[in-house]
């Protein structure tokens, strides 16, 4: 019976269980009051009419009358008071009760329409602190999320329409060949390739990314000294520029400090950053450098940065903020013909940011770009 009664009293809600809990410590606290009075009230009573009657009042026959007129009197007001205290506990604890359920009433209403996927709505402050804390919390969560959720659906956007060039011209070549309009000749398949390559290379740009910012990627962060890997990469690429290209040069000292980083994925962002001011710089120069940098006094954290700078096309002001996003390319300078999948920059931020540093990038329309990535030394 216990139980049953103890799992009967789990399934009220939690209203019904704050208030009858009140009304248990109120029940409780008046029958305490009660008791105790009725038993020592009248003992005191007597008490204190025997004291009076050592000082020389006579009560000898109206005592049992005074106490007989004590106890109703005790009696009556006790019982009143108890009507009165009861209904204005009983008042006080449902008010207390509806202030305390209110706003978790409205926390299980808004998680609904969360899962229906209604991710705009947001939790009014409260006045108990405790719930205040917990509707700020969930409606800094409920940011998180909607920001997941848009962040989701631009990628699909973008991946279905970044995916949806190449499957057509894939599709209409293959189309073409089979209704023998055109001849297999050695170009269509090349073209076929080229296609395929862009695929495969937009799949595995996209599963970076994807282990990038998920933090799946494996960092190994080392002393190293990466002067000799800028004097590799420079000479790997001078040896790809044609004769009236651009001119590729490092400048840095003959000494660099050491840093502590991740030389391999350090090197796929410099890969990434030469291979976008190679596309885009067609005279002109691209610039190595690297140097180190005392960032303010009172924190005395020095680091070292890199920063691949070229003469080419440029960025415009309103595209600069967004260089950084995947599938980003500006308007009229960059293609999908010569822009690559568009997750490179979004990748090189991502291991950047992995190895305790951070990316960016200054630009001007006509005058060229620069692009510099700063990491902690060691």
């Amino acid at each position: 019976m216990r139980k049953t009664g103890w799992r009967k009293m789990r399934a009220l809600p939690l209203a019904s269980r704050l208030l009858l809990s009140h009304l248990l410590v109120m029940i409780v606290g008046v029958g305490t009051l009660v008791i105790i009075g009725k038993l020592s009230s009248p003992r005191f009573f007597v008490t204190r009419l025997q004291q009076l009657e050592g000082r020389g009042v006579l009560l000898r026959y109206t005592r049992t009358y005074l106490v007989d007129v004590f106890q109703t009197t005790w009696n009556r007001s006790t019982f009143w008071s108890v009507i009165a205290g009861a209904t204005a506990a009983g008042g006080l604890s449902y008010w207390i009760s509806q202030r305390i359920v209110k706003p978790l009433t409205q926390i299980e209403q808004v998680t609904q329409k969360f899962a229906s996927g209604e991710l705009g709505e947001r939790l009014p402050a409260s006045g108990i602190p405790e719930i205040n804390r917990l509707a700020n919390s969930f409606n800094r969560m409920a940011v998180s999320l909607e920001d997941v959720e848009r962040r989701r659906r631009e990628l699909v956007s973008d991946l279905t329409h970044e995916l949806r060039t190449p499957l057509t011209v894939l599709r209409g070549y293959l189309e073409e060949l089979a209704t023998e309009r055109i001849e297999a000749t050695p170009e269509v398949y090349r073209q076929l390739a080229r296609e395929t390559r862009r695929l495969e290379r937009l799949i595995n740009d996209l599963q970076e990314l994807s282990k990038a910012e998920a933090g799946y990627l494996p960092i190994k962060l080392e002393s190293v000294n990466l002067r000799p890997l800028l004097v590799s990469l420079v000479q790997r690429f001078a040896d790809q520029l044609l004769e009236d290209g651009p001119i590729l040069r490092l400048e840095c000292p003959d000494q660099l400090p050491k840093v502590l980083a991740d030389i391999d994925r350090v090197e796929q962002v410099l890969v990434n950053l030469l291979g976008n001011a190679l596309t885009y710089t067609k005279a002109g120069s691209i610039t190595v450098s690297a140097g180190k940098e005392l960032e303010g006094v009172k924190s005395s954290v020095s680091r070292l940065w890199i920063a691949v700078t070229d003469t080419g096309v440029g960025i415009a002001p309103e595209d600069l903020p967004h260089v950084f996003e995947r599938f980003w390319r500006g308007e009229k300078s960059r293609n999908r013909d010569s822009g690559g999948t568009g997750i490179g920059l979004a990748i090189s931020q991502r291991l950047i940011e992995l190895q305790g540093g951070e990316i960016e990038v200054e630009s001007q329309v006509a005058v060229g770009s620069t692009f510099r990535f700063y990491l902690p030394l060691a």
